[in-house]
Parts: C-alpha cells; structure tokens; sequence
C-alpha cells in the first residue's frame, strides 16, 4: 500500500470531529442516566428504611394523621402518619393549578391571537422577570401581604392552604403561560383560515378550534406547573404555618410534604427514625414527580394520535 493509499484510508479532520463528538455525547448521556439512578437509589434505600429498620406501617405511614416520629404509639409503633402532608400538598397544588390555569391560558390567547406584535413582545419580558423571582422573594411577599390579608379576610392567623396556593399561583403563572403560547403556535393557521372562511367569528374560531386543536399541550403545561407547585418548598414553608395537622379547612395551619422535610431534616441524625421518616416523605415527592412525567407522557401520545 502506497503512501497516497494511507493517506485517503487516513479519517479526515471533520470525521474525527464527528467520533469525538458522539464519544462525549455518550459520556455525559452515561454520566447522567448514572447520577439519576444513584439519586433515586439513595432516595428508595433510606426512605425504606422507615419500614423494614424502624417497622412502622406503610398503611399508617399513608393514611394515619399523627406524625410524631420521636415517639411510639399505643400500639408500640412508630407515630409517622404523613396523610396530612400529603393532603395538604395536593389541596396547595390542586387549588394553585384551578387559580393559575384560567389566567394563564387567557394571557397566552392574548398573545398569540388578539395583541399586535409590540403588544406582545411587551408582555414577553414581564412572563420572563416573574420567572427569575427566587422563590424566598415570593414567600416574603406572601408572608408580608397575602398572610395578613388572609387574616384580615377570615380571621385565624391567617396562615393556611390558600395563602400557600395564591403564592403558588403567582410562582407557576408564568410556567403554565409559556407553555400554552407555544401549544397555541403549533397550532396550523390553516386550522384559523378554514373556520373564519366558513363564516367562524373570532371568538368561535378560538374556542372551537383553537383551543380545542391545542388541548393537549395545554394539559400539559398544567401538569408542568402543578409538578412546581408540588416541589414547591421556601415559599410555601412561610406561608402554610408549618403545623402536621390534617387541614381542616383552607385557613388553616398545616404543613406540605416539602415544608416539613425543609423545616425538620437539619434538626435529625442520619439513621435515626425521624430521619428515616423524612426520608420517606422525600420518597413520596420522588413517585409523585415520577407520575407527573408519566401523566404527561400520556397525554403527549394522544394528541400525537389525534
């Protein structure tokens, strides 16, 4: 073989390049599926711990009211009874989404099919500067204003589910808007010139078939919002009034699962039964949040169908 033979066998630059890029690509692909499942291992093994180290009851665990870790009730078992975190996380998270959802779909049709260019790329930055609040701002501003508001309204000490909601509104506002702009922007104009030309007015052209076409991004940046709202810690951890009581109502003291875990996990030891306990709460927001990928992948896969 001859040197000009060696020479056009030889890999070019550009091909180099190319294999060096999919070497790196796949390290870093590696490096993540790794550290996913090392997180999610470290989060199962000692929230396990809970129940077959300390032999408490996954039953009283899910549905018992009395969280206690640091003592043993009658029945010569651990006191862990997270319901009312888990109630309260999904009353704060529930109540958020319903408030924030017709906001937030009412500005994206704003600027996607009623304002003028200048009018929405007025808006665009206003969306942009309520994301980049950080989280201890908003709990502030709720501790300051929506907590005595709350107690002014309804009496109490005005501390409960629906201070945390109206801050969690606020904080997933700008999330779920994003999203619903970019699902109404798929959306074909062929979709909005075929009804104005079958004599739609705006309005039914918007609620016929835009919306309707859209559907499914839609449910998914309510999903996306309430998967914040439900990881949500700081914020509401100021405004809920931190107590592990059932909620009685909306005005009413009680803790989430991610107030809890913030306001007690540097007052444990690592290995000791209320740490496990906390443990534990961490893998209920873990199987949650993996259930609200799920839920949105289900919905993607049928609005590719439709």
């Amino acid at each position: 073989m001859n040197k000009i033979q060696k020479q056009l066998l030889k890999p070019s630059k550009a091909t180099r390049q190319d294999q060096m890029g999919k070497i790196i690509s796949l390290i870093c692909v590696s490096f993540i599926m790794v550290l996913t499942v090392s997180i999610i291992g470290f989060i199962a093994i000692h929230g396990m711990a809970t129940f077959y180290e300390n032999h408490a009851s996954i039953t009283n665990f899910l549905f018992g009211t009395e969280w206690n870790p640091g003592k043993l009730g009658p029945d010569g078992k651990p006191q862990v009874g997270a319901l009312p975190m888990i109630a309260a996380s999904f009353a704060v998270t529930l109540l958020a989404a319903v408030i924030a959802t017709p906001f937030a779909v009412a500005v994206a049709l704003y600027m996607t099919e009623l304002a003028p260019k200048r009018g929405a790329r007025m808006l665009q930055p206003v969306i942009e500067l309520l994301v980049g609040i950080p989280s201890v701002v908003y709990g502030f501003i709720g501790l300051v204003v929506v907590v005595p508001a709350m107690r002014i309204s309804f009496g109490g000490t005005g501390f409960g589910v629906l201070a945390g909601a109206i801050v969690l509104f606020v904080m997933i506002l700008p999330t779920i808007t994003s999203l619903t702009i970019d699902s109404l922007k798929q959306v074909p104009d062929s979709y909005r010139k075929a009804s104005l030309a079958l004599g739609a007015t705006k309005w039914q052209t918007i609620y016929k078939v835009i919306l309707r076409a859209a559907l499914p991004g839609i449910l998914t940046a309510i999903i996306f919002g309430m998967a914040r709202a439900f990881g949500e810690a700081l914020a509401v951890q100021m405004v809920i009034g931190n107590a592990s009581l059932m909620p009685s109502s909306l005005i009413t003291p009680t803790s989430t699962l991610t107030s809890q875990l913030t306001s007690q996990m540097g007052d444990t030891i690592m290995g000791t039964l209320p740490n496990n306990a906390l443990w534990s709460l961490a893998l209920v927001l873990l199987l949650m949040s993996v259930f609200f990928n799920i839920l949105v992948k289900v919905i993607g896969k049928r609005g590719e169908m439709k």
